[in-house]
């Protein structure tokens, strides 16, 4: 099964059509709305959250990352700063090695049909630290200890969930607005398993809802809930995340507390442009300021402009 990202997606599809005169361009214009961007863009800018994901899945589970498997496909970019194996239980370990694989070879695949386009792996920040400031943010306090997403698997998923669920939304975004029959049915398949990789993360998840996260006196499900107001308040675009137990008035038709799928009103997927997810992975609530999983900022014609300041 494979289970690759909103930007993979996109690196995919915008290659079928790079030697194209033609944009990928977003309807509509905003803060949160999608602004144009060509098809080279695109695809140089999807390879900022392969790198991520693969890294975070492949040190989680195995202690080494992508340069253990393929050294040329970091492109001569710098390897992740304290990335380390997590301590999981054999079957979320088995989990997260098959994504963190699957991630590879989507990598691998993107490059080939790309032509050899992409750009060095960014400087990435995989660190406690960094995990541990976002969930202070989120908590509101200093947790203390500091919120480590290696300690044990139920911090992992924590710390983790956030990764395929921004690549699922922001898919929902982008896949409208594709130009063509055949690239359109490859978003269609790889939206499908992009969701079954949120879903198994969430179900994991929702599995241990009534868990204590020690020893923080909190429960899985209260953390959830921290973590989406969070990424809710850094996207600037309203509520588009939500955690694994809602009141029932967030629930499906209203009727239910459990919320396995994050959807909106209507039952249907929430949306989130790159402006929002570039605000969530820097963890400042701005595209044009870096930080948190990108100290240095993403690589690319789209971020490297927005941290020029301009507009695209």
């Amino acid at each position: 099964m494979r289970n690759p990202s909103f930007f993979s997606t996109l690196f995919l599809v915008v290659a079928l059509v790079f030697n194209s005169s033609r944009f990928v361009v977003c309807q509509i214009l905003g803060q949160c709305q999608s602004g144009p961007a060509s098809d080279s863009q695109i695809v140089v800018f999807a390879t900022n959250f392969e790198y991520l994901e693969s890294e975070m899945f492949l040190w989680g589970a195995l202690g080494r990352g992508m340069d253990s498997i393929d050294p040329t496909l970091a492109r001569g970019g710098p390897p992740p700063i304290g990335a380390q194996r997590a301590n999981l239980d054999p079957m979320v370990r088995n989990i997260i090695e098959e994504f963190g694989y699957e991630e590879i070879g989507q990598l691998k695949t993107l490059i080939q049909v790309s032509g050899g386009l992409g750009i060095q792996r960014p400087l990435l920040n995989l660190s406690k630290d960094v995990f541990s400031d976002l969930f202070d943010k989120a908590a509101g306090r200093r947790l203390s200890p500091p919120f480590d997403p290696y300690v044990d698997t139920i911090h992992f998923l924590l710390a983790v969930n956030l990764f395929p669920y921004l690549g699922y939304t922001g898919l929902v975004e982008a896949a409208p607005v594709l130009l063509f029959l055949e690239s359109r049915r490859l978003a269609a398949k790889l939206l499908s398993a992009e969701s079954g990789q949120n879903a198994v993360m969430r179900t994991l998840l929702y599995e241990r809802a009534n868990e204590t996260v020690e020893p923080y006196n909190m429960t899985v499900a209260e953390f959830t809930n921290l973590i989406s107001t969070l990424a809710n308040q850094l996207g600037k675009c309203g509520l588009k995340d939500e955690g694994v137990v809602v009141p029932r008035s967030l629930g499906a038709e209203n009727r239910t507390e459990t919320n396995v799928l994050a959807t909106d009103a209507k039952s249907l997927s929430y949306n989130r442009t790159i402006q929002e997810i570039l605000r969530i992975l820097y963890g400042t609530g701005s595209e044009r300021l870096p930080g948190a999983f990108f100290p240095n900022g993403a690589n690319g014609s789209i971020a490297r402009r927005f941290l020029r300041g301009g507009i695209i």
